[in-house]
């Protein structure tokens, strides 16, 4: 049977799939071994997991600002370090894993410690990739207004006083059809 071609307006991705696998492999692999060189005992804090997943974070916000506004436009950079490597490396399901052994051994103030370290060192790792790689080539770390008193001007729009007065309508003035 012959292969037919895409249809028109639509590419194959295949390309892209094969370098997130191989992306994903790699990341996999690299957590692997993490988790096997630094082993968690039982009832303890899962530092490899932790580890990884803040690392993964802050590599993951550097990898943004480096692929959007840094390199120039690329087909499999993006696939291939973020969502393959980056996606592999880290693992959002193991995380919750640990946290729900901890709570069924009753660890319970140790799961809330991990959970709530986590999630919050996730979030500090990826800003600090994003101002440490913004600083690094020169560009602003915040993108935000430069001063308070500019805050004003850049959240609200623009003021409308061209805009000429609505019309009522028909159904605001009572007026059946």
């Amino acid at each position: 049977m012959p292969v037919s071609e895409p249809e028109p307006g639509r590419t194959r991705l295949w390309d892209v799939l094969a370098v997130v696998s191989i992306g994903g492999g790699l990341g996999s692999v690299a957590r692997y071994g993490l988790a096997q060189a630094w082993a968690t005992p039982a009832g303890g804090f899962p530092w490899a997991t932790f580890t990884t997943n803040v690392l993964g974070s802050l590599l993951l916000g550097a990898l943004m600002v480096c692929v959007i506004e840094v390199w120039p436009p690329s087909r499999y950079r993006r696939p291939f370090l973020g969502v393959g490597i980056l996606g592999g490396f880290t693992t959002f399901s193991t995380y919750m894993n640990e946290t729900r052994g901890l709570i069924a051994t009753g660890h319970l103030s140790l799961a809330d410690a991990y959970a709530l370290s986590s999630l919050i060192a996730g979030l500090a790792a990826v800003w600090t990739g994003v101002a440490l790689v913004r600083r690094l080539f020169g560009l602003p770390v915040r993108r935000g207004p430069s001063r308070r008193s500019d805050s004003g001007r850049t959240a609200t729009a623009p003021p409308r006083a061209s805009r000429p007065a609505e019309e009522p309508s028909a159904e605001a003035e009572g007026v059946s059809r």
